[in-house]
């Protein structure tokens, strides 16, 4: 699940280096949005520790 946003940014950096400057913004704020929702998801998920 983690290499969805990495892919979506290296997609990013190949439509910047394409020249195509609005396709690369959007695929940027995706990744982004994908890293913050999987951010939230882990950081609330209960921890089970069996001491």
């Amino acid at each position: 699940m983690m290499s969805l946003p990495f892919f979506g940014v290296f997609l990013a950096l190949s439509a910047t280096l394409a020249g195509q400057r609005g396709a690369a913004l959007v695929l940027w704020v995706v990744a982004v949005a994908a890293m913050l929702a999987l951010f939230r998801l882990h950081a609330t998920d209960s921890l089970h520790i069996a001491l």
